[in-house]
């Protein structure tokens, strides 16, 4: 089928005739520009590391430091009830270690004091969980699951398949996420889309671009959510109980769409991927087969994190440590952009909620990854946000090879 194209001739026209729509968010109105108001161009950031002296710049009051470095791609941290942390070394397929190393902090300073290759040989691991005596992970193509005790070191058990995913394609978005619920009961994987926008067919996208719930053993599998281009960080809001999720929204329309946001995820929610965006907002790709009923019935995400920042990692922070302004709000990691005539994303935002679980506008967090603004070089690219047993933050810096530990003193 190949990528849904729009003619030269009709871009200018929709650029030109289209009006900017505005759409109300949970935080207030969005204004978004009509569809190709600018080109898309591909601007690849290019990655020159951090010096030993440098780092991240928060906040005043925070302190940055290297919590490890030296890691290949670390992609995602886990963090368990014994303190033992967990970090998926997980990239593309042709360049992933396919490796969770395991830290231990043994004289309880927070900083690692051993590490041990704890998997080995997996398929693109992402999603961590310990569950009723097992470590599960989520590969790129299946949900597996290992016999696990409290401070083991190391798995050299095969791998019980708990469920099969689907893997492959285009912009294939690797990354399989899992999370449980409260009472343990069910476990929620994250499947981004195989495409953009569904240019290889909506055959090629089943269980994909959503988010799936099952049971711990692999039954009862239902898609809890849906029209989600790439969830990928999800967690709980503590004051409301609902499941929340970062989303990595479409290419290819221009610099300033489509934002991706954060948001409340309701069971069985639609929220318009790849027919519309923000609500009603019809994709000119599709407008030859709009399909209208699931247009009409598009959710609006709550908090819009700009276009083209891969706003992937989503953490609430419930400790203590911080400030009081950052209880029970949501840090997202951005990855950064491609898609984009200057580089966009590239730091950790910050979501303030207030008192009854409802969001505010988010506001910049952990900064100084873009080496040029005018440019493409970056130091890192943040991802996974990980809140510590001492109340810190952890920021995995996968290009760069460093996980990031943001305190407060």
């Amino acid at each position: 089928m190949g990528e849904r194209k729009v003619s030269s001739e009709t871009k200018k026209e929709i650029a030109e005739d289209s009006t900017y729509t505005t759409v109300e968010t949970a935080i207030g109105e969005l204004m978004l520009p009509p569809a190709f108001n600018t080109e898309s161009v591909r601007l690849e950031s290019k990655i020159i590391n951090w010096d030993q002296r440098e780092s991240p710049t928060a906040p005043n009051g925070f302190t940055v430091t290297r919590f490890t470095d030296d890691l290949e791609h670390p992609r995602w941290t886990y963090i368990a009830d014994n303190g033992d942390y967990f970090v998926a070394e997980t990239n593309d397929a042709s360049k992933s270690a396919n490796r969770i190393t395991m830290f231990r902090d043994n004289d309880g300073d927070g900083y690692p004091d051993e590490s041990f290759a704890f998997l080995e040989d997996l398929n693109q691991p992402f999603g961590m969980l310990i569950l009723d005596g097992y470590f599960y992970v989520a590969n790129v193509d299946e949900l597996v699951k290992f016999p696990y005790e409290e401070g083991q070191t190391k798995i050299t058990a095969e791998p019980e398949v708990v469920i099969d995913l689907p893997a492959g394609g285009y912009n294939h978005h690797w990354t399989r996420n899992i999370i449980t619920n409260k009472d343990q009961s069910k476990i929620y994987i994250t499947v981004g889309s195989s495409s953009n926008v569904g240019e290889h067919g909506m055959e090629k996208e089943k269980r994909r671009a959503n988010i799936l719930e099952i049971n711990p053993d692999g039954t009862g599998e239902k898609v809890y959510a849906a029209g989600l281009r790439n969830p990928v960080g999800i967690d709980w809001n503590p004051v409301t109980g609902e499941l929340w999720a970062a989303v990595n929204e479409r290419d290819k329309l221009g610099d300033n769409l489509v934002s991706d946001y954060a948001t409340s995820v309701k069971e069985g929610g639609w929220y318009g991927w790849p027919y519309s965006y923000y609500g009603q907002i019809k994709d000119p790709r599709w407008e030859d087969d709009p399909h209208q009923d699931m247009v009409d019935k598009a959710i609006v995400p709550d908090v819009p994190l700009g276009s083209h920042t891969a706003s992937l990692g989503i953490e609430f922070y419930t400790k203590d440590k911080f400030p009081q302004k950052y209880k029970n709000g949501a840090f997202i990691g951005q990855h950064g952009s491609w898609n984009r005539s200057k580089l966009a994303g590239y730091k950790v935002v910050f979501i303030p909620f207030d008192a009854e679980g409802n969001p505010q506008e988010p506001e910049d967090f952990l900064t100084g990854f873009i080496a040029n603004e005018d440019g493409s070089e970056v130091h890192g690219r943040p991802v996974g946000v990980t809140q510590t047993p001492d109340g810190s933050l952890l920021v995995n810096d996968d290009d760069a090879g460093i996980i990031w530990k943001v305190s407060y003193e």
